[in-house]
């Protein structure tokens, strides 16, 4: 088994550029008018991978400048969750939305590579640290984005029942988690699913990584249940994180004080 996962080389850049095609012609014909996004992501992360590589080689040597990076992966999952769940843009945005999209994504990523960290299962190196930070990152900047802009939608439609519920007295955060709570919890689908299905429906990345690297299947599968366990509790904390903010107020406004 070599060391590299993927065969760098023509062959590559030519399946790359076969299914961005694809996906960018099904984006087209099927009417979603998806298809200039499609390429745009396409471009975008080639980019930024290719940024991104050239970086790694430079810090994961360092404990201290990979914490650097992980934390400027906390800060771009803040403003994008921030615009997911305002609906505005980088620009119309204001910097506290930004900040508070913060605090569900290191509510749910802290403790989980806190915990992973100090348990030794995964060693103190940055080779280590960045990819398990990047993964729980992602999925806490996931399940917050899914979750706020669930909250934006309902409680912008059923904005009737909260004001009502107001009227009869009950306190603001009251009267908005009797609507937020199911409707945060719906962003928790998709970890649960796959956290459930794994090895049955899919292999994840982490397992096939581990596989393909020359780890074996005891290895993988180690791994791969780190991955989903840490992955699943930080999503919960960043939800519930999220959940809460939007109830008080300091969050969106969806509601009267």
């Amino acid at each position: 088994m070599g060391a590299s996962v993927v065969e760098l080389g023509p062959r590559l850049a030519v399946v790359l550029v076969a299914l961005t095609a694809l996906a960018a012609v099904a984006g087209r014909l099927s009417g979603l008018g998806q298809d200039r996004p499609v390429v745009v992501a396409a471009v975008r992360a080639a980019v930024q991978l290719a940024a991104v590589s050239a970086v790694l080689v430079a810090v994961v040597g360092s404990l201290w400048l990979s914490a650097t990076f992980v934390l400027l992966m906390l800060v771009v999952a803040s403003a994008t969750s921030a615009g997911r769940i305002t609906g505005k843009g980088l620009r119309d945005g204001r910097p506290a939305d930004r900040l508070l999209a913060a605090a569900p994504i290191l509510a749910g990523t802290a403790p989980v590579v806190g915990l992973v960290l100090a348990s030794g299962a995964v060693p103190l190196r940055g080779e280590a640290v960045i990819p398990i930070a990047g993964i729980v990152i992602g999925g806490a900047m996931t399940a917050t984005s899914l979750a706020g802009r669930r909250l934006r939608d309902e409680l912008t439609d059923r904005r009737g029942e909260v004001e009502a519920a107001l009227a009869l007295g009950l306190l603001r955060r009251d009267a908005v988690l009797m609507i937020a709570r199911p409707a945060g919890a719906t962003a928790l689908i998709p970890p649960l699913d796959q956290t459930r299905t794994v090895g049955l429906v899919t292999l994840p990345g982490a397992f096939v990584g581990v596989l393909l690297g020359g780890g074996s299947p005891l290895q993988a599968g180690a791994a791969q249940l780190l991955v989903l366990v840490g992955l699943l509790a930080a999503e919960v904390l960043a939800v519930w994180t999220v959940t809460e903010l939007v109830a008080r107020g300091a969050l969106l406004d969806a509601v009267p004080n």
